[in-house]
């Protein structure tokens, strides 16, 4: 074993599928961003084609990626900023989601897109704050959140060996999070969820970066006599729904932590699956740690007052034990 940071492991991944796999290529951006270590530019280019800088055009790069898909290449593009899906979205979930419905499965479209999921924090303003994968998860699309570094080389490499489009989301907040990582190639299932803490007291679902924030506040509670169970989603889609079954049937409680809106937002989604297909397990109502309906404002104490925390994940905690 070996410690990488996630983004460190997120490279190390998709440079190895470059060199295993001769129709996987990379499309980015070249610009400062990038360039710096927080980025997940692969570095291994064996025939000096495959990494490709494209123009700053984000629709630009994700049609590529859907074209390159249809000749039979396995395209693998990386996104600096969430927002930039917007300005993609016929070629995101009108084209990649569909065309392989449309024809009957006779097309393919081995798609990555990586996307460094922007940090809420005021300094980043409000156009680069926003968590949109509901946006892809309403429309049908793979989506995957690592929380560590294992669990962002593992997810990687199967979403670049998927025959599906995928979208990975980096969390900024833990980019620089160390974690041992294998020497040996391996793969983490898409689908398949990760308990990162047993507990009997209450379920936590938790996405991406806020999985740190509720195992800080599982051993917090663990000292006022409540055991918490840490249930790290990995993958928003497919659902990991019998994992998640059995987690709740063991604690009997459900709390969400997320980072995307209430309304209409991941957290939703999973309070109503557990709620039309778990009821019989629950003791108590599930509660939602989302952020608020509103863009996050460029004021710390608003900033705090609309994006999920670690405290509110306690009190929602509590409020139910």
């Amino acid at each position: 074993m070996k410690e990488l940071s996630l983004v460190q492991a997120a490279r190390e991944g998709l440079n190895e599928e470059l060199k295993i796999d001769t129709n996987t290529c990379f499309l980015k951006i070249e610009n400062d961003l990038n360039k710096k270590e927080n980025r997940a530019a692969g570095n291994s280019d064996p025939d000096g084609q495959r990494i490709v800088n494209m123009p700053k055009s984000q629709a630009t790069i994700i049609s590529s990626a859907t074209g390159l898909a249809l000749i039979g290449m396995r395209p693998i593009i990386e996104l600096s900023n969430t927002e930039d899906i917007y300005l993609s979205f016929s070629a995101l979930l009108d084209q990649a989601a569909k065309l392989r419905y449309m024809s009957g499965g006779k097309l393919q479209f081995p798609i990555t897109y990586l996307i460094i999921e922007d940090d809420e924090r005021c300094d980043f303003n409000v156009l680069h704050s926003d968590s949109p994968y509901s946006f892809l998860l309403h429309g049908g699309m793979k989506v995957v959140i690592p929380s560590c570094a294992y669990d962002a080389k593992g997810l990687l490499v199967s979403a670049v060996r998927d025959n599906d489009p995928v979208a990975v989301f980096l969390p900024t907040r833990a980019l620089g999070e160390m974690g041992k990582v294998p020497e040996e190639q391996y793969t983490i299932p898409l689908g398949k969820a990760d308990i990162k803490r047993h507990g009997t007291d209450v379920t936590v679902v938790a996405t991406g970066h806020l999985v740190a924030a509720a195992l800080s506040a599982a051993e917090k509670l663990e000292k006022e006599g409540v055991s918490v169970e840490v249930f790290d989603v990995r993958s928003l889609l497919p659902l990991d729904r019998e994992a998640l079954e059995k987690s709740i049937a063991k604690t009997g409680r459900m709390v969400i932590i997320d980072d995307s809106p209430i309304t209409c937002g991941f957290g939703s989604f999973v309070a109503s699956t557990v709620a039309e297909e778990f009821f019989a397990h629950l003791r108590a109502p599930v509660k939602i740690v989302a952020r608020a309906d509103v863009p996050v404002p460029f004021n710390r104490l608003l900033e705090e007052y609309v994006i999920p925390s670690e405290e509110k994940l306690i009190l929602a905690i509590k409020k139910i034990i």
